[in-house]
């Protein structure tokens, strides 16, 4: 799972503007840090409300960052986030900005996690879904946002992938189609979905690929007229595909 981003430019959409570095001579950082370069106006500067600025300066002097996780402004909170120790975190897992709760998603131990398994925040969400252990996904399996839903079947146990079958979703389904058991695929053999019954129809062992010889789409047919049994391809012999009618045959044929 890729980092959080957190610069306020971002944050505010294209042709935002940075905020300007206040003058040096009011800081209580100018003599010690920026003598010593610590700090620098333009890239590493903790009074701005400029979050690759603001990481330049606690990047650089991380000792500091405790100080600035309770900060009126979210971009340090958030910032402050990413290199304050472990244990300082826990009082932000219930942090008003989305940016911040997103930072200390990614950092805390595993085991604060349940506190924000059901943030408003979808991101959130799905980086908890991402960091879970495998075997306490399954209170995830009904969240109301499909992408977090996908991360979920993505990771859960195989064997508890059965409450996603019919899931609304069809990126759902193909992801619990992808791990299914091919013996298990039969219960997805009449998805609605294309894509999915594709999915089904290429790991399908040869028995399961009966299900799919009368399938709408002459691709599901295709596929699956080219590992079910010989025996039971005869009924394709007319089917109003010609790329069908020439695998059955070739198949029939013994090619």
């Amino acid at each position: 799972m890729p980092e959080p981003v957190t610069d306020a430019a971002t944050t505010a959409g294209t042709g935002a503007v940075s905020a300007l570095a206040p003058g040096c001579a009011g800081c209580e950082f100018q003599k010690d840090l920026l003598a010593s370069s610590r700090c620098d106006p333009g890239d590493a500067c903790i009074q701005v409300q400029n979050s690759r600025r603001i990481d330049g300066f606690l990047k650089r002097n991380p000792h500091l960052a405790e100080r600035y996780l309770f900060d009126s402004r979210w971009e340090q909170r958030a910032v402050a986030a990413r290199y304050a120790s472990q244990s300082a975190l826990k009082p932000l897992l219930f942090d008003d900005d989305e940016a911040v709760r997103r930072t200390v998603a990614y950092r805390v131990p595993v085991d604060w996690l349940d506190a924000l398994m059901h943030d408003v925040d979808r991101e959130v969400r799905i980086t908890v879904a991402d960091r879970l252990p495998a075997e306490r996904l399954e209170a995830m399996v009904v969240d109301p946002d499909y992408l977090v839903r996908v991360y979920v079947a993505r990771r859960l146990p195989v064997g508890r992938l059965f409450r996603l079958i019919a899931d609304p979703d069809e990126q759902v389904r193909k992801e619990v189609a992808r791990r299914l058991p091919p013996q298990s695929l039969a219960l997805m053999a009449y998805d609605e979905n294309l894509q999915v019954r594709q999915t089904v129809a290429e790991r399908m062992d040869p028995a399961g690929a009966t299900l799919l010889l009368r399938d709408r789409e002459w691709l599901i047919r295709y596929l699956a007229a080219a590992k079910a049994p010989p025996e039971s391809l005869r009924g394709l012999l007319d089917d109003p595909v010609e790329e069908v009618r020439e695998l059955v045959r070739a198949r029939l044929a013994g090619g």
